[in-house]
């Protein structure tokens, strides 16, 4: 039993946290190192996270000034000591053997990545995310690695957040990886992305949902703020030319379609708002990118249907 690193960044998550924690400290593979940073929290999160420190000789707390969630996973990155590391959000639970059979199938099919399933969890359910494109048992290699988050309508059981998915430490370590600290929503998808490329990672996928996801309605994915909102579309920006760059051209117009439909987003807040030059900003955005938008969602003319109609409203 190699040691596996939990990172969890804990910001303003007293009411969830215990929850989350619980379901870590319980989990049946038990060497672990749990790395909570408390990203300058105002509510008793910082207490909490003590209090388990004290009665846990496998967690390690960090206070530090509040900097936002990359900073905060940073720090974990900086101070992890295990062979593999995984992330939790700390509103998020896991499975009691997540964590057990990620770390199985890693090691089985010696690749880089294991990843599972997830549960999207709201107040009043809680639904498995199901692939409708079976994913072969084995190993995945590099190039499905980095299309499968993005083909998300087939694949929704991968995505491409980091908390479903157990890492080789030294994907990160060898090649100098942290996540970008301009970027706070997003940041996922984009550190997913350089990590499967420095690494030229290959993986495998578990067809079980393992983490439970919680969609807080005051969370980052779901705030209204353009400013937090466009973080994302850097990200996917930078997603486009880490697939130039890297010899991935040939499919970088995926990113190039979420981003399209991130600048939709964006362009729906700021009709709401009455915010007349970001609509226009947007608007031009989505028509940059609106052939690769309909080439991505060539199976769904709901979705480009939705775009004509944000262009000409």
């Amino acid at each position: 039993m190699e040691k596996i690193s939990v990172i969890i960044p804990v910001y303003n998550v007293g009411q969830y946290l215990r929850k989350c924690l619980d379901s870590v400290i319980t989990q049946t593979y038990s060497n672990l190192e749990i790395l909570l940073i408390n990203d300058g929290s105002t509510d008793d999160s910082g207490r909490i996270c003590d209090e388990y420190a004290t009665n846990d000789c496998r967690i390690r707390v960090f206070h530090k000034l509040n900097g936002g969630v990359s900073s905060a996973k940073n720090v974990g990155l900086e101070n992890m000591t295990g062979r593999y590391v995984g992330f939790v959000d700390s509103d998020d639970w896991i499975q009691s053997d997540m964590y057990e059979i990620l770390y199985k199938t890693l090691t089985e099919n010696h690749c880089h990545i294991s990843v599972a399933s997830y549960y999207k969890v709201s107040d009043t359910d809680s639904v498995p995310m199901t692939n409708r494109t079976p994913i072969p048992i084995g190993i995945i290699e590099t190039k499905e690695m980095l299309l499968y988050p993005l083909q998300r309508d087939n694949y929704m059981g991968f995505c491409g957040y980091l908390c479903n998915k157990l890492f080789l430490a030294d994907v990160f370590l060898k090649n100098g990886l942290r996540f970008d600290e301009d970027i706070n929503y997003g940041e996922d998808v984009l550190l997913f992305t350089r990590a499967v490329l420095a690494g030229k990672c290959r993986g495998s996928y578990i067809d079980k949902p393992l983490y439970h996801y919680y969609q807080r309605t005051d969370s980052i994915a779901h705030s209204e703020s353009i400013k937090v909102k466009a973080d994302i579309l850097t990200a996917y920006k930078k997603k486009e030319e880490l697939f130039d760059k890297n010899g991935y051209g040939d499919i970088s117009y995926w990113a190039r379609g979420f981003y399209c439909h991130h600048a939709s987003v964006i362009a729906e807040i700021a009709s709401k708002n009455n915010d007349v030059n970001t609509l226009q900003s947007m608007r031009s955005k989505i028509r940059e990118h609106l052939d690769d938008y309909v080439r991505t969602n060539a199976d769904f003319p709901e979705k480009y249907e939705r775009m004509y109609c944000l262009l000409d409203g």
